[in-house]
């Protein structure tokens, strides 16, 4: 096989042309990665405490902690 049929091999600038690639990339799927957790997590997760806290009453569950007794410091009566 003759040499010159094979081309040559391109070493020079090889890793900074590669690293611009795969840099891109990274930061492309690192966003999606924090868009996903966003709308896919942290946002269900603000509206299920913002209803939790909408119809929480602290009063009724104190009351109902002190007669189940798990309060020491307010005890039964």
């Amino acid at each position: 096989m003759p040499a010159a049929l094979l081309p040559k091999p391109q070493m020079r600038g090889l890793l900074a042309r590669r690293m611009k690639f795969h840099l891109l990339g990274a930061f492309l799927v690192s966003v999606g990665c924090a868009t996903l957790y966003k709308f896919g997590v942290a946002e269900p997760r603000k509206r299920a405490y913002a209803q939790f806290y909408r119809h929480y009453d602290p009063v009724k569950d104190f009351e109902a902690m002190k007669a189940a007794g798990v309060l020491e410091s307010a005890p039964a009566k």
